[in-house]
């Protein structure tokens, strides 16, 4: 039982902080940075 409520709890302060993250507009910089990654991979950035 306890395991499960520890489950629970994490994934509400995981929501939370995804909720936080998006109103804060740090999906476009999220994005941004994938997308660095990715171009220095394949050598184009």
């Amino acid at each position: 039982m306890l395991r499960k409520r520890a489950w629970a709890g994490l994934m509400v302060i995981g929501a939370a902080l995804v909720i936080v993250g998006v109103a804060r507009g740090e999906t476009v910089v999220v994005l941004q940075k994938a997308i660095r990654i990715c171009l220095e991979c394949i050598g184009i950035g």
